[in-house]
This record gives C-alpha cells, sequence and structure tokens, in this order.
C-alpha cells in the first residue's frame, strides 16, 4: 500500500513572524476563502481538499522559515490573468517568465518571504 492511497486532505502550514501581514496578504491581496480560524491559525480553502495554513509562530512550539527553502505552487488557468491582478494589487510579481519546465510562470512573494509560483502549461 501506497501511503498517498489513505490521504483524504491536505494542509501546508506556513509559520510566521509576521502573522497580521500574512495573513492580510492571504486573505485580502489574493482573496482566499478562509475555512477556519483562532486566534493564532487561520486556515485558507484552496480547492475541497486542499488548504493552506498561516500560523503565528509566536504561538507555537514551530519556528517561521522566513521564506527560506519553501515555494507555494499554484496551477491556474489564466497565468495573465493572475499577473494582472497582482500587479492591481500592488504586490510586484515578476513578469510572465515562458518555458519555465514546460510552463509559463509568475512568482511572488509573501510577507514572511514564502515564494509564491502561479503557473500554466506553456502555449505553443
Amino acid at each position: 500500500m501506497n501511503i498517498a492511497d489513505g490521504i483524504k486532505r491536505t494542509n501546508t502550514i506556513v509559520y510566521c513572524n509576521r502573522w497580521d501581514e500574512t495573513v492580510a496578504f492571504y486573505r485580502d491581496d489574493l482573496g482566499l476563502e478562509i475555512a477556519f480560524q483562532n486566534t493564532w491559525l487561520l486556515e485558507f480553502r484552496l480547492t475541497e481538499t486542499s488548504y493552506l495554513s498561516i500560523a503565528d509562530q509566536s504561538r507555537t512550539t514551530m519556528s517561521s522559515a522566513g521564506g527560506d527553502g519553501i515555494t507555494l505552487s499554484f496551477q491556474v488557468d489564466d497565468i495573465e490573468a493572475v499577473q494582472r491582478r497582482l500587479t492591481r494589487k500592488g504586490l510586484s510579481p515578476t513578469g510572465i517568465l515562458p518555458g519555465v519546465m514546460g510552463a509559463d510562470v509568475v512568482y511572488i512573494r509573501d510577507p514572511e518571504g514564502t515564494r509564491l509560483e502561479f503557473w500554466c502549461p506553456s502555449r505553443p
């Protein structure tokens, strides 16, 4: 049996020093839907079975990685629309980088320093 056979739901947790700013980034700037929240953690629904949580590291036993070694990667339908939305929000995304491992990609960093990658398959 493969361990993945029993997985029903995924949740990535990013521990943050800059919790308030990072929560505002995902909630307000990216417009992600809050599925759960308490005083030190917000869980955002990405899909029916995939979630992203932002935790205040000062209230947990885990420390922030400060964005080091982490990329959150999201496949999207319309990379141009994502790049325009991020730019309109004043978030300074990269331009669309064509042909990165067969995809067109836009990068941005959250207030904690975590790199976000938005991509769609490259068009011929």
